[in-house]
């Protein structure tokens, strides 16, 4: 197996993330959009806002609640057939929110974004319900309260994003210092998910000059696929909830459960039932965010001396540890209209940057290990 990162890449890495802090302890202040429903269309996004809490290198400012419409109701009957499933109806993830801002103490702001696609990749949304429009506000609250530049991290459609850039373009040139978008495939022969949710969203980014880090979620052969420059890998089963903290098991029984419970807080203070956490840790469970999360948190993916693979904080890498690449390579991109992109390497740089991990069978390895090992140690 070879290891793709060098002393030269570890110390530029080191030196990008000294150069953006500005004192020693600082978090790095994040806004997480995410199609997050409950309950849920796809658990990872439950399963993957513990990060946003959790990390100590991260301080979450907002949560954007991405939702559109059909997911809302899929199944009745005037529903267009590509919209049908038997796991509706769902609403977006109101209850997931507050349930980690009760478990972590904290009162994170969460709003929604417009339910419908934007008309054209310069729609400001301003027309949507003005309940819609709550997202697309407090994205701008966010930024123009914000006394250093805050990163961005797109999981779902966008749309909140490029609408919120479209009202205030310099605020975004201003405040944000990178937006890193989970979206599209690293070939263009697939039409990815979060890209045909708003393909409008993605073309007004794709054609900004903002800072903007891709990770595909997909390859040419689908989501489900793993290639270089893709973030997917499959966990093999949540064994590892047995071990996380009691109220984040309850949590994440809660969501993968499909729970309904009314007293969802009442739920996390009481002990899980045992079958429960059996049918939740035999399951497998398909990631795709891990990689995100990592860049921001600056910490890099290891092979520690005792062969364990870890998530690691960059000022406790040792000359011993194995650095593997999770990393984010300059590139141009060419968007077309319904939002499907290529991307080439480029030596000059440009504001795209685009993921890049080696060895994907490698990384796979690494992150079924870093991962559990990660979220067992997060202590509310």
């Amino acid at each position: 197996m070879m290891f793709g990162a060098t002393v030269g890449g570890l110390a530029s890495r080191l030196l990008e993330f000294n150069s953006h802090v500005e004192a020693a302890g600082e978090r790095v202040p994040i806004i997480d959009i995410t199609d997050l429903y409950h309950p849920y269309q796809d658990p990872g996004d439950n399963f993957d806002l513990i990060a946003a809490y959790g990390l100590p290198e991260v301080d979450l400012k907002a949560v954007i609640l991405d939702v559109t419409q059909c997911y809302r109701r899929p199944s009745d009957p005037g529903q267009k057939q590509e919209y049908k499933d038997d796991t509706g109806p769902r609403d977006a993830g109101v209850i997931p929110v507050t349930q980690l801002n009760y478990i972590f103490d904290r009162n994170v702001p969460f709003a929604f974004g417009p339910f419908s696609r934007l008309k054209s990749p310069s729609d400001k949304a301003l027309d949507v319900p003005k309940f819609q429009q709550s997202g697309i506000e407090l994205i701008l609250k966010v930024l123009k309260e914000a006394k250093q530049k805050v990163e961005i991290l797109s999981f779902g459609s966008a749309r909140a994003l490029a609408a919120a850039y479209n009202r205030e373009p310099q605020l975004f040139k201003r405040k944000v210092r990178r937006i890193h978008l989970s979206a599209g495939s690293s070939s263009p022969e697939f039409l990815e998910w979060n890209v045909m949710l708003d393909p409008n969203a993605i073309v007004c980014l794709l054609r900004s000059d903002l800072p903007i880090a891709i990770y595909p979620c997909g390859t040419g052969k689908g989501a489900f696929d793993l290639g270089p420059n893709n973030t997917y890998y499959l966990l093999e089963n949540l064994d590892f909830i047995r071990r996380m903290d009691p109220r984040l098991q309850r949590y994440a029984v809660y969501s993968f459960e499909r729970a309904t419970r009314s007293d969802f807080l009442n739920f996390l203070d009481e002990e899980t039932p045992a079958d429960a956490i059996e049918r939740v840790c035999n399951r497998t469970h398909n990631v795709w965010e891990t990689a995100l999360w990592a860049q921001v948190s600056r910490r890099l993916l290891v092979r520690r001396p005792d062969g364990h693979y870890r998530m690691v904080p960059s000022h406790e890498v040792t000359s011993l540890d194995q650095i593997l690449p999770n990393d984010l390579i300059p590139c141009k991109v060419n968007v077309r209209d319904d939002g499907i992109f290529t991307w080439e390497k480029t030596d000059t740089p440009t504001n795209f940057l685009m993921y890049y991990r080696g060895d994907p069978l490698l990384n796979q390895i690494a992150f079924r290990e870093a991962l559990p090992a990660l979220y067992e140690s997060i202590r509310p």
